[in-house]
């Protein structure tokens, strides 16, 4: 099989993307700031290395996914997102998780610095993943790269663009843009048991979350799905972003299944719902579109609600 590359240059940072590579997952990374784009047939997407050590992408879809991971040599597996993290499958092929889930508005200092701690004690090459890969796993890498003095923050930037990191999480861009190199005794002061499960979600505490951010998006689509002039703290796409985590955490929880396979198809299609809307948010999608998707999701919301809510 022939390989294409694509070079790319962003604010002075050498961007290469692999579209179809015919080298195997375990090659020897390419330079620091670099964008790879996984093969098709693996079960990863959105595979970005920052340098050797370092790499972001989406959640390790199943078995494929954590078997690419051991071809690539990762020993340290670091968990943004809200979901339960595969600890088994990971611990199954000699992989170690850490959770730190973070939000879509931010990485806050303490959260960078215990990513950074991790990354840099633990053993590696260590893998940063969210759900995609676009959002919030190329921000905690290069928010962490930049406080271990491996990136500049523009560099750190211009690794999140060229991770296709949206420009409407201004938060993750701003926590790249003023972070700064941490010092030993920073990095050292942050925690060092590094939990493999970090959550205090069950179903109801997650559907209290979605209730709200489908509160907040009822004013979001009220302004045309921009930002409120009465709530300008807001962030349409994060919103959106939290309602889909929320549901798909709520489904984690084992009273799910107590409710029924019904429940549980419909939370499943909620959470496909919720992200196509998220997805459309992010595109950039026309106000008319975005309202289709919003009564798909709130229909299915109002319905099930009436269905379960004295059951949860």
């Amino acid at each position: 099989m022939k390989c294409f590359r694509l070079v790319i240059v962003i604010g002075g940072l050498v961007v290469w993307g692999s579209l179809f590579s015919c080298s195997s997952a375990s090659k020897a990374p390419p330079s620091a700031g670099t964008a790879e784009t996984a093969s098709p047939r693996h079960a990863l997407h959105n595979v970005h290395r920052v340098n050797d050590r370092i790499v972001s992408g989406s959640v390790p879809e199943g078995g494929p996914g954590f078997d690419d991971l051991r071809d690539m040599g990762i020993r340290t597996v670091i968990s943004v997102d809200g979901a339960t993290p595969d600890i088994e499958a990971a611990q199954a092929r000699g992989m170690r998780y850490v959770h730190i889930p973070v939000t879509y508005a931010n990485v806050t200092n303490a959260q960078r610095l215990e990513i950074a701690r991790a990354i840099r004690d633990l053993p590696g090459p260590v893998y940063v993943h969210c759900h995609h890969g676009k959002h919030r796993g190329p921000a905690a890498a290069a928010a962490a790269a930049v406080a271990l003095g491996i990136m500049t923050p523009d560099e750190g930037i211009a690794f999140m663009k060229a991770a296709g990191t949206a420009s409407n999480y201004q938060g993750l861009y701003a926590c790249v843009s003023t972070a700064v190199v941490a010092s030993a005794a920073e990095i050292d002061s942050a925690p060092a048991d590094f939990p493999q499960v970090r959550r205090a979600h069950g179903l109801v505490a997650a559907m209290v979350e979605v209730d709200q951010a489908y509160e907040l998006l009822g004013e979001i689509r009220a302004a045309e799905w921009q930002v409120p002039k009465t709530h300008p703290d807001l962030v349409p796409a994060a919103e959106a972003g939290r309602l889909t985590d929320n549901l798909r955490i709520g489904g984690e929880d084992p009273k799910c299944r107590d409710l029924g396979d019904d429940f549980v198809k419909r939370l499943a299609a909620a959470v496909e719902e919720a992200s196509a809307l998220e997805e459309g948010i992010v595109a950039g999608e026309p106000p008319e579109s975005l309202d289709a998707k919003w009564k798909i999701v709130a229909a299915s919301c109002k319905d099930c609600h009436a269905t379960y809510r004295d059951r949860r």
